[in-house]
């Protein structure tokens, strides 16, 4: 059996300001292979291996924080059984695959592994299916495959991998090769030798496991012991921070790959894009007739070569070449396409400020809905709430804030003190401050309601949970 291991985690913050920490690339939707625009990049890569034969559930590994937007995710494309696997810190890829590798043998050590990132564009489908029908082959005769991007240009932005003598359906890996300047990329494809390092990776869970042993004795033992030590927590897989905040960091190819005598490159030519900053996302295209990306409202005039994106609003480029404008509710980015890699360091710069629009998007997602700030001064704040059918936030209190609650849109359940009630639209309630309360949705249909604090903080942290069905009690 083939079990696909998505590798969910990372930031993007190259693609701030669409990208943001609890809101990161991986979970946007950019743009699908028929040119829509109506799953995310996460939800592509689970979506584009339908056909492929024996084919199991998928394990995903993701953080903490983004636990909720991965099971909603994939409920919206119709997988049920996935395995969640929670980090409580980053320790790299090789980590990660370990405890999907723990998580697959203790039933099966003879499965195949597909080890995926989360936020790769393939634009040739069936050419990538039958990439991994061909590593399979390869793998279940215990090779360990990596699948290497047929180089269409001198990157300098790539690892390489060079191939070796010709194996099976593949070559031997001669080697791994750091991101070379731009000669040695030029050098690198002529040869016809190398492949950029796509950080996919095929191999059975026992292969990988006697390799980690081999190799990272220590790192395996901490993740077995971390895998042997995880809760279940709804539909996720806990692991203690205790123990796997002392595992070694590292990646695949440094812990695994480059040592090992077993591996394989399978070449993979299927538009891979790895989505790395605005200019890729540029070159998915489509480009109109002036080579220019236009997403949202956007008017352009006299303008070339230029990605234009606006989310909320009218944007419009007069007289520009090689420009990324990126419009949201609450910042804009505009850049010189040549320097799109900096954008990592506006995040850093607002970060540092302790600016929230590096962490939070304007619009809010959370397990039983969403919420939309949308004004905000001195004593008083208002937000748009959504809450999805059947969901109920927690019961809960404030000791700084008071609440009134206007539904629009809905019939909203509300706990008020020893109070409930229901609320249908154009009708509100008021909720003081120190009352314990939990607005519901009992029916089949979203309710939205207009929130309204007043009091003398206002921060997400001024909060008391003291029931929530998505493990978040705090008494």
């Amino acid at each position: 059996m083939i079990v696909p291991v998505v590798m969910a985690g990372g930031v993007g913050s190259r693609l701030w300001p669409s990208s943001r920490e609890t809101l990161p690339k991986q979970f946007l939707a950019f743009q699908d292979t028929d040119g829509s625009r109506n799953h995310s990049l996460f939800q592509q890569t689970l979506i584009r291996l339908e056909g492929i034969a024996d084919l199991g559930n998928p394990v995903v590994v993701c953080n903490e924080d983004h636990r909720f937007l991965v099971a909603e995710q994939l409920r919206e494309i119709g997988i049920a059984t996935a395995t969640i696997i929670l980090e409580p810190v980053g320790r790299n890829t090789a980590p990660a695959v370990a405890l999907a590798a723990l998580a697959v043998a203790q039933d099966n050590p003879g499965d195949l592994l597909l080890v995926l990132a989360a936020d790769h564009v393939i634009s040739r489908v069936e050419a990538f299916r039958e990439a991994v029908e061909s590593g399979a082959r390869v793998a279940r005769d215990g090779a360990l495959i990596t699948f290497g991007i047929v180089p269409k240009s001198p990157e300098t932005g790539y690892g390489y991998i060079k191939r070796g003598d010709p194996v099976a359906e593949g070559f031997r890996v001669d080697s791994f090769v750091e991101k070379p300047q731009l000669e040695t990329a030029r050098q690198y494809l002529e040869s016809g030798d190398y492949y950029w390092n796509s950080g996919k990776f095929m191999f059975s869970a026992r292969s990988y496991i006697e390799e980690l042993q081999n190799f990272e004795p220590l790192m395996l033992d901490v993740c077995r012991r971390s895998w042997q030590g995880a809760s279940r927590d709804l539909d996720f897989h806990r692991i203690a921070k205790s123990s796997f905040e002392h595992c070694p960091a590292n990646s695949i190819d440094y812990a695994v790959m480059e040592k090992t005598s077993r591996s394989v490159v399978i070449p993979l030519d299927a538009g891979w894009n790895d989505l790395g900053a605005w200019s890729a996302v540029w070159e998915q295209g489509p480009l109109d007739e002036n080579n220019n990306v236009c997403r949202g409202d956007v008017l352009v005039q006299d303008s070339h070569n230029s990605f234009i994106q606006a989310e909320s609003r009218l944007v419009t480029l007069v007289g520009m070449d090689n420009a990324v404008v990126v419009e949201t509710s609450d910042a804009v980015l505009v850049a010189n396409k040549a320097r799109v890699q900096e954008v990592k360091e506006v995040v850093k710069a607002l970060l540092a400020g302790g600016r929230s629009e590096a962490v939070l998007h304007r619009k809010v997602y959370r397990p039983w809905g969403s919420y939309e700030g949308l004004t905000q001064e001195a004593g008083f704040q208002v937000k748009r709430i959504i809450v999805k059918p059947g969901a109920s936030l927690s019961l809960q209190l404030h000791h700084k804030r008071a609440e009134h609650w206007i539904v629009v849109r809905g019939t909203a359940t509300v706990t008020r003190g020893e109070e409930v009630f229901e609320l249908q639209e154009n009708q509100s309630t008021f909720i003081p401050v120190e009352t314990k309360h939990r607005l519901e949705n009992r029916t089949n249909e979203p309710v939205t309601l207009i929130e309204v604090q007043c009091g003398s903080y206002l921060g997400e942290d001024d909060i008391v949970r003291f029931e929530d069905f998505y493990g978040r009690k705090d008494q």
